[in-house]
């Protein structure tokens, strides 16, 4: 993974724990007071941000304003409006973050987003002056919350407000994924949109079963689905997906907050890291 410092954007496609890190003499979070770390989760529905040594710190509306006018910056898991959005986390974290750092950020990002969403994020973000910014995708960080073993095929099921992801999961990299901008809550307000959802998910994961010429998709399937989000909260979403699945299904703890806190390992690990350091 390339290093180096300047508020670059890094892509955690396999975090630092994974590599043997030289010694350093970084102390741990929270008596490190030399730099100030931050996970954060740009969802459409909420924003939360975890601070290191300090826990959740927000789990907010995402919402800014113009005016009188209330603004939504982020929509269906993509930025689509980045100066809103840093607004939104100038007014939301510089006042609570330490004066005269430059925090480490981790960012977690929906897949199938990709460079672009990334891009949009690391421009918000210059709003707090970050040191370095780092991005994991939400399955990833779903997993690691969730201590799944990634040596075997996973599926990870993200069921947000407003945008719904089946990632498939191989050594911990991301192998397939699929997405529909439909969640929780459902625009077209659908009398039965957990029904919905579940059979959204189902078709998802058959159509990667089916074009999947490895066989991992199926072997995952086989192990079961790790679900995780807000939707995960949703009574009868987890047994309606177990039944039209016909495959055990494993909630992820606290799913709401699963992918922040998996960002949250991801800091943890890379804190000590030499090629993260501040210059």
């Amino acid at each position: 993974m390339p290093a180096g410092t300047g508020g670059r954007t890094v892509t955690a496609g396999t975090p630092f724990a994974d590599a043997a890190a030289p010694r350093t003499g970084h102390r741990p979070w929270p008596l490190c007071r030399q730099c100030c770390g931050l996970a954060l989760e740009l969802g459409s529905a909420r924003t939360r941000a975890w601070v290191a040594g300090r826990g959740m710190l927000l789990d907010v509306p995402t919402v800014t304003f113009t005016g009188a006018k209330v603004v939504h910056p982020v929509r269906h898991g993509a930025i689509v409006d980045v100066a809103g959005t840093a607004r939104m986390l100038d007014r939301l974290l510089r006042p609570r973050l330490p004066r005269r750092t430059r925090p480490l950020v981790v960012i977690t990002t929906p897949v199938l987003d990709g460079p672009a969403h990334r891009e949009r994020a690391r421009t918000a973000v210059q709003v707090l002056r970050p040191r370095t910014v780092l991005t994991v995708p939400a399955a990833r960080a779903i997993a690691l919350t969730a201590d799944a073993d990634l040596t075997r095929p996973l599926l990870v099921v993200d069921v947000g407000a407003h945008h719904t992801e089946v990632v498939l999961l191989g050594e911990g990299a991301v192998v397939d994924a699929r997405c529909t901008a439909l969640g929780t809550n459902d625009p077209a307000r659908s009398p039965d949109v957990t029904g919905r959802i579940s059979e959204t998910v189902a078709r998802m994961i058959t159509s990667m079963v089916r074009q999947d010429p490895t066989g991992l998709a199926a072997r995952a399937l086989e192990r079961g689905a790790l679900l995780a989000g807000g939707g995960a909260l949703v009574p009868d979403l987890a047994h309606r997906l177990t039944d039209t699945l016909r495959t055990p299904l494993h909630v992820a703890p606290a799913p709401h907050t699963a992918a922040l806190r998996g960002a949250a390992k991801v800091l943890h690990a890379a804190h000590p890291h030499p090629s993260l350091r501040g210059r």
